[in-house]
């Protein structure tokens, strides 16, 4: 903490000594001169630094970016992307953007749903901070632990950690390409949720740049931060440096497998009864549901195919018991399960080809790259089958639409709503993700898209949680409210409430105790209270 301070102390009185002579000077240049200003930091611009005159600047926004759609030429375009080194230059963007009334926009990974973390509609002007720099994976085996800097993805993380065991894992996404540092800030959910919960649910440390600049692990940012990262929404509290995350047993062998139904096979009725077993199956098994529209068996129809894709901890002679006994409607065979090892189950899940080798996961490269619109549900009570008779009727209109039904129950279910910022727990059987996809920039698509998936969240209404209808925040979703230039709690509160229930008041509280200036703000980070509610507040927080 120390040299941490001293490092603040010696940029503040540098900055201050140069900021009055620099105002009439580019923003680029004027940050870019803030950086560099100490010794310390000293880096060539073209090796950091990329403004929008650059040849690379495009590549380089575009390289993590994963919705098209954030990235048409009517989005505003940040005026510098800074890509640091070393954990000191995020102190220093942080103490300069300050110094100069400059936004940041931070990205790790790149994956959020409405790009926030490389657009912003609410201030200009704004730079990104790609951490892709800052990647660094040290797996701990005596201490069942991992330290992942922010920029590493979690497919780098499950290498590192199959490479020192084969029977040790990390609970957290299905896409290999996720950056881990904003992952976990929503909760980081995946194949393993039932057995042991999310991601955010085994982190045990973490280094965090505060609003003020200082670097802090656990121990000196206090519980209250603590709790507030671990899922309570990324870049509302400061920028994550790295995660420490706790590593959990995994069979050597365990079993996957991928069922398809279409509804002439009876599909309906089968995805009837999974609802009612999703959440009350072996904690060991995870079959999600993945729904999209398909080739009928007549040449020009269209039908509905459902696909039973599953992750099971353990051998499949086990698993064909566990079936038989409680989904035997699926009509699972021996010829259906796939043994392999828990590293190339991660890669069978996440699409890769059969026979993919395990480095692929150290690439970094995202699978997915398409102009989409996304929402999401947590449902409670399964969806009848009129219900999702409607919901096939809907999808047949659609060109590329995309549902995928995750099972919840287990681990998921006996941890309290209020342990970190995630609330979906007890009571929840699977959470809904929504998709639309296109493949062009034109506005018209985007209204026509936008247009029917808006139409479909109308139609579930009646099947998903109520008071509030809740939401995923790592599946970001501006229609959901926005901030804008405004931090009203009150705004805030149409979307808070359904990210976080209850817990959206304590993190107002953590935001208002922690960022007072709202220095890292997005059109949906956590707000401050008014002045008036400071007192409360305070009191809330304890």
């Amino acid at each position: 903490m120390g040299s941490s301070s001293s490092f603040i102390l010696t940029l503040h009185i540098a900055i201050l000594a140069w900021a009055s002579c620099a105002a009439s000077q580019p923003v680029q240049e004027r940050f870019y001169q803030c950086i560099t200003l100490n010794s310390e930091l000293s880096i060539p611009f073209s090796e950091a630094f990329s403004a929008p005159e650059n040849a690379s600047f495009s590549t380089i926004l575009e390289s993590s970016a994963q919705n098209l759609r954030c990235l048409v030429p009517s989005v505003p375009k940040p005026q510098l992307i800074f890509t640091p080194y070393i954990e000191n230059h995020v102190q220093a963007a942080v103490i300069c953007a300050k110094e100069l009334g400059i936004q940041l926009r931070v990205r790790s990974g790149g994956h959020d749903y409405e790009g926030l973390s490389y657009r912003s509609e609410m201030d200009e002007p704004f730079i990104v901070l790609d951490l892709s720099k800052l990647r660094s994976v040290r797996v701990d085996m005596q201490d069942n632990s991992a330290w992942a800097q922010a920029g590493a993805t979690i497919g780098e993380l499950y290498y590192r950690i199959s490479q020192k065991s084969k029977t040790h894992g990390f609970p957290a996404g299905l896409c290999s390409s996720l950056g881990i540092g904003g992952h976990i800030t929503g909760g980081a959910y995946g194949p393993m949720m039932r057995k042991y919960g999310l991601g955010a649910d085994n982190v045990i440390d973490a280094r965090i740049v505060d609003a003020s600049g200082r670097i802090l692990d656990r121990e000196s940012m206090g519980e209250d931060l603590f709790w507030a990262i671990r899922g309570g929404g990324g870049a509302s509290f400061g920028i994550i440096l790295a995660w420490k995350v706790r590593l959990v047993p995994v069979p050597a062998t365990v079993t996957v497998f991928t069922v398809p139904k279409t509804l002439e096979q009876g599909a309906t009725k089968i995805l009837y009864k999974w609802q009612q077993v999703a959440d009350k199956i072996d904690e060991d098994l995870f079959i999600r549901v993945i729904i999209q529209v398909a080739a009928g068996s007549q040449k020009g129809e269209k039908t509905v195919q459902t696909l039973y894709n599953a992750l099971f901890l353990g051998r499949a002679d086990r698993l064909l018991q566990v079936m038989e006994e409680s989904f035997p409607e699926l009509g699972l065979t021996r010829k259906d399960c796939i043994e392999m090892s828990w590293i190339q189950s991660l890669l069978y899940i996440a699409g890769y080809p059969s026979n993919t080798p395990p480095e692929v996961l150290l690439q970094g490269k995202s699978l997915f790259k398409n102009y989409f619109k996304a929402k999401s549900d947590f449902v409670k009570e399964p969806i009848p089958e009129n219900g999702l008779e409607g919901l096939w009727k809907r999808l047949m209109e659609e060109d590329s639409p995309l549902m995928i039904f995750n099972p919840y129950g287990g681990m998921m279910s006996k941890i309290s709503e209020s342990e970190i910022p995630f609330p979906h727990r007890k009571g929840v059987i699977f959470k809904i993700q929504y998709l639309t996809i296109w493949n062009d920039d034109k506005p018209e698509s985007a209204a026509k898209h936008i247009d029917w998936i808006r139409r479909l969240y109308n139609y579930m209404a009646s099947y998903a949680s109520m008071f509030p209808r809740e939401a995923y925040v790592n599946y970001r979703d501006l229609d959901l409210g926005t901030n804008r230039n405004s931090t009203s709690f009150i705004q805030a509160s149409s979307w808070g409430s359904r990210y976080f229930k209850d817990n959206f008041n304590r993190l107002v509280s953590v935001k208002t105790k922690v960022d007072p200036d709202n220095f890292f703000r997005h059109e949906q980070s956590i707000p401050t209270l008014p002045l008036m509610d400071e007192r409360r507040g305070k009191s809330m927080i304890h």
